[in-house]
């Protein structure tokens, strides 16, 4: 089932999201609806309240970005990077903070450079709700901690200068009254 993406502004986006207990949400279900309304929106991470569920879940599929690179430019990192996260806690961050323009489904049309640690330390259950403990670099690291500030009630703006802030304000704004257009159907505050 593809859901509508929810917009800045939502108060569901700046909660921090509940762990799921095992046995009261069908994951795998609600995996394989994450994956289809990424990929309809032709992302490479969601978050469970990026469709409006205030739960600790998010998915990702970071091999879309080695598809046009040549073979002696892909990023290692995204190799079979599809996974999903299930109740998931960053245990380290680590490395030198290197910048990257990112952007949000949640927040089209806006980009911004954010500078993350290049290494990151995980626990998380899978679908099975078997636990696992990984370390990720690169772009594969930068994935999971853009989707997991999702989690924590964080958007990838909050990272901006405050100057930049002011600059986007307007859109922003515009993004809230649903005044964006987007490839993907969106859900606006009311």
């Amino acid at each position: 089932m593809i859901y509508p993406i929810i917009a800045y502004g939502d108060s569901v986006l700046r909660k921090r999201a509940q762990n799921i207990e095992k046995g009261s949400t069908d994951v795998k279900k609600l995996s394989e609806d994450l994956f289809e309304t990424m990929y309809n929106a032709s992302g490479i991470g969601l978050a469970a309240p990026q469709i409006g569920k205030s739960i600790r879940m998010f998915v990702v599929d970071g091999t879309a970005l080695n598809e046009d690179e040549p073979e002696e430019e892909k990023d290692p990192s995204l190799m079979g990077f599809k996974k999903v996260f299930i109740n998931p806690q960053i245990l380290e961050e680590d490395g030198d903070e290197w910048g990257f323009e990112e952007g949000c489904l949640s927040i089209p049309q806006i980009r911004g450079e954010v500078f993350r640690p290049e290494f990151v330390k995980i626990q998380y259950f899978d679908t099975d709700w078997n636990e696992h403990i990984e370390e990720y670099d690169g772009m594969a690291a930068r994935i999971i901690q853009h989707e997991y500030d999702h989690l924590e009630g964080k958007l990838f703006t909050d990272y901006l200068p405050p100057l930049k802030r002011q600059l986007m304000k307007k859109k922003l704004a515009d993004i809230t009254r649903g005044n964006v257009k987007a490839d993907y159907k969106m859900k606006f505050p009311k």
